[in-house]
């Protein structure tokens, strides 16, 4: 799948469907599932790597981590997901040049066929005209912003009508810079709901509530593998007590 076919998909008003992978595993999964796009999200910082924050993960590592992705996948290339990958913390907050390094190094080397950046700063926006003049197509993120947390926190944002506007204006300067679609976390659901219809570009939600043209959410929060659940994604299933029970099985009987 192509980036641009997500523009389509809105037009045809078809919910579009996005799951997190971080290995061969995982990615086989969400892709029998049947997932639209698979993110390999820098959130494996945290429920991979072990990390409080997105913060420390580096492009070495997500480029592993894409790479183990794409074999993951068993159907033949034009019917599997479309892959976006996230460009890490300092890997295009520096400038243009090293943003440009970093993305075609993703898109290069692994299944990627385009990277999500976080924000939309003057700064941020130079570096995605840059992006996709070089023909690297770019998932915008707007709202909760994880690589900002030590400015923002995890809490919900946009929740008054100034910085409401704000979000609103940085949409759409993102549309017009030329990203393919927008990822909304944790908002008003009435925000998304103006957004989506503003918007000639899909509006991808998590926390942002139902109107969306499409959800993203982190597979491992839905099955109940990590420790700590964000308020807006309820496990589908308690994952790590299930598996921990079936591995104590197991030991206490020793069944070689």
């Amino acid at each position: 799948m192509l980036p641009k076919e997500l523009i389509q998909f809105k037009e045809l008003k078809k919910t579009i469907t996005v799951l997190t992978a971080w290995d061969s595993i995982s990615s086989s999964i969400v892709e029998e599932a049947g997932a639209d796009v698979v993110l390999v999200g820098d959130s494996l910082a945290m429920f991979i790597h072990g990390h409080s924050t997105t913060l420390p993960i580096t492009l070495d590592q997500m480029l592993s981590h894409t790479q183990a992705v794409g074999r993951g996948f068993k159907k033949s290339i034009e019917k599997q997901p479309l892959v976006v990958c996230d460009l890490p913390f300092l890997s295009y907050q520096c400038g243009e040049d090293k943003a440009v390094s970093a993305a075609g190094t993703l898109l290069k080397n692994s299944c990627a066929s385009a990277v999500k950046l976080e924000g939309a700063e003057k700064e941020i926006l130079s570096v995605i005209n840059r992006l996709i003049r070089m023909g690297i197509p770019v998932m915008g993120h707007l709202g909760l912003t994880p690589q900002s947390v030590k400015n923002l926190g995890y809490k919900r944002q946009a929740e008054d009508k100034k910085s409401q506007d704000k979000l609103i204006a940085q949409a759409i300067q993102l549309e017009k810079a030329g990203c393919f679609s927008l990822v909304l976390e944790h908002v008003p659901e009435k925000l998304s709901l103006q957004l989506k219809e503003t918007l000639k570009i899909p509006v991808i939600g998590i926390g942002a509530g139902k109107h969306c043209d499409g959800q993203v959410r982190v597979t491992a929060d839905l099955l109940g593998l990590t420790d700590k659940q964000p308020p807006f994604t309820k496990p589908l299933l308690n994952g790590k007590d299930l598996f921990t029970s079936a591995l104590k099985s197991w030991v206490k009987n020793e069944q070689f």
